[in-house]
């Protein structure tokens, strides 16, 4: 193998692992796995929130995973024990027990 070959792969490598930030993995990968790889931590305005899931600790996955999905479709899992993201959480609940 060549050098440059060889760092090709690894910026490849570099370059996934980076973008793979706070991601989601599809359902069908998911049946009996945690759903979040990484979690979000920095904050930001929660009106840009359009759905939030949170999905408890089970048989497929010991943490408990909080994720949202913004006004520009992403999807980011959040961090369950950071202060912002249980004080977002009990807006949410908020708004759902409101709701009729």
């Amino acid at each position: 193998m060549t050098s440059k070959l060889l760092g090709a792969l690894l910026a490849i490598f570099l370059l996934s692992g980076a973008l793979n930030e706070a991601a989601v993995l599809p359902k069908s990968v998911t049946e009996l796995r945690c759903l979040c790889i990484k979690t979000h931590s920095e904050r930001f305005h929660p009106k840009i929130i359009k759905e939030l899931r949170m999905i408890d600790s089970g048989p497929h996955c010991p943490n408990t995973e909080i994720i949202v999905t913004l006004q520009d479709n992403r999807e980011l899992c959040l961090d369950p024990h950071a202060t912002w993201v249980q004080k977002v959480l009990q807006v949410f609940l908020k708004r759902a027990e409101n709701r009729p």
